[in-house]
C-alpha cells in the first residue's frame, strides 16, 4: 500500500506539473512580458540600493533607474535595428562569397587527393543557416520588447514592492516569524546570480564588440549584443555567438583575422567563463553541460525566443528553489555539476 501511495502521488505531482505546463504555453503572450519586467526588476534592484545610500527618495530612484534603463535599450535598439536591416539586405552577397571561398577550399584539397564533396560541405556551413539562429533570437526578442510600455509598468510596481516581497514570502508559507532563513537564502541568491551574471555578460558583450571594432568587423555592435544576450546560455551560447562574427570576419578581411576573431572570442569567455565569473559567484551554482543544453531545448519550447535567452537563469531559479528545501536537494544535485 505504501508503494501504491508513493506511485498514486508521483502521478499526482507529474499530471498537476503538466496542467502548470499547458496553461503556460497557452498563457505565453501573458507570462512572457511577466518573466521579462521580474528579470529587469531584479536586475535593477542593486542600483534602487546604490541611490538610497545617498538617501535618495525611493520615488526618484525608480524614475532615475527607468530613464536610465530606457534610455540604453532605445539607444541599443535603434543601432541593432538598422544594423540587422543592412545585414538582412548583405546576407546573400556574403552568402556567395563565403560560397566562393569553400569552392576554392574545396579545389586546393583536390590537389592533394583530399575529396570533399563541394555541395554538402556549402550546405553545412550555409551562412545564412548558421547565422539564423542568432538574428531570430534578437528578432524574437524584439518582437516582445515591442511591448516595451506594459514592461516598464510591470518593472516599476514590483521595483515598489520588492522590499515587501520576502516578509510577504514568509506570510504565505506561514512563517510570520520569519524564522524560516532558506527562503531569504533562495531570494538573495537568486538576486546575486542574475546581478553577477548580467554583470558579466555586459563585460562580455563589450569586450567582443570592442575586438571587433579594433579589426574592423562591420556590424561590431549587432555581434556585441548578441554576445551579451548569449552569454546567459554557458558553453552553448558564446560558440554560437562566435560564428557569425568569425564567418563575417572571413568573407570581408580574411582568414588571418578570422582566425584572430575565434581566439579573441575563445580568449574572452574563457577568462569571463572560467576566472571572472566564478570568483564572484562561486562554483556551487553552476549547472552540468547536459541540462544546460535540455533547459534550452525545455524553455525554448515553453515560452519561445525569450525562453531560450533566459533558459538559463530560469533553471538556476528552479535549481535554487530545490536547494532552499530538504525534499528538493536531491534533484538540485543532479542539475548541478559534480565538480
Amino acid at each position: 500500500m505504501s508503494s501504491l501511495s508513493g506511485l498514486n502521488k508521483s502521478l499526482v505531482i507529474l499530471a498537476s506539473l503538466f496542467v502548470v505546463l499547458a496553461g503556460i504555453k497557452l498563457a505565453s503572450d501573458i507570462v512572457i512580458p511577466f518573466i521579462l519586467a521580474a528579470f529587469i526588476a531584479i536586475i535593477c534592484n542593486p542600483l534602487l540600493k546604490f541611490f538610497a545610500r545617498f538617501h535618495i527618495p525611493k520615488g526618484i530612484a525608480i524614475v532615475l533607474v527607468i530613464c536610465l534603463i530606457t534610455a540604453i535599450g532605445m539607444s541599443l535598439a535603434g543601432l541593432v535595428g538598422q544594423s540587422l536591416t543592412d545585414f538582412s539586405k548583405q546576407l546573400p552577397q556574403y552568402r556567395e562569397e563565403l560560397q566562393n571561398k569553400f569552392i576554392w577550399t574545396v579545389n586546393i584539397a583536390a590537389q592533394y587527393n583530399i575529396l570533399i564533396d563541394k555541395n554538402q560541405l556549402i550546405s553545412l556551413f550555409d551562412p545564412g543557416k548558421m547565422i539564423d539562429m542568432a538574428t531570430n533570437m534578437l528578432t524574437g526578442f524584439g518582437g516582445v520588447m515591442a511591448n516595451v510600455f506594459l514592461i516598464i509598468l510591470t518593472v516599476v510596481f514590483m521595483l515598489f514592492e520588492a522590499p515587501m516581497l520576502s516578509k510577504k514570502v514568509h506570510l504565505a508559507l506561514d512563517d510570520p516569524q520569519m524564522k524560516m532563513q532558506q527562503i531569504d537564502r533562495f531570494l538573495d541568491s537568486i538576486n546575486s546570480y542574475l546581478a553577477i551574471k548580467t554583470m558579466v555578460s555586459l563585460a562580455t558583450g563589450f569586450c567582443a564588440g570592442l575586438l571587433l571594432w579594433v579589426l574592423g568587423v562591420d556590424y561590431f555592435v549587432l555581434w556585441a549584443v548578441v554576445a551579451f544576450l548569449l552569454n546567459y546560455i554557458p558553453n552553448i551560447g558564446s560558440m554560437i555567438a562566435a560564428v557569425p562574427a568569425v564567418l563575417l570576419a572571413l568573407i570581408t578581411l580574411g582568414p588571418i583575422v578570422a582566425g584572430i576573431v575565434a581566439v579573441g572570442y575563445i580568449i574572452i569567455n574563457m577568462v569571463m567563463g572560467s576566472i571572472i565569473e566564478p570568483k564572484f559567484m562561486g562554483r556551487g551554482l553552476g549547472l552540468s553541460t547536459l541540462v544546460v543544453f535540455l533547459s534550452l531545448i525545455f524553455w525554448g519550447w515553453l515560452l519561445g525566443t525569450v525562453g531560450m535567452l533566459l533558459s538559463v537563469p530560469l533553471t538556476m531559479v528552479v535549481k535554487i528553489a530545490l536547494e532552499a528545501t530538504e525534499e528538493g536537494q536531491w534533484l538540485a544535485t543532479m542539475l548541478g555539476n559534480a565538480e
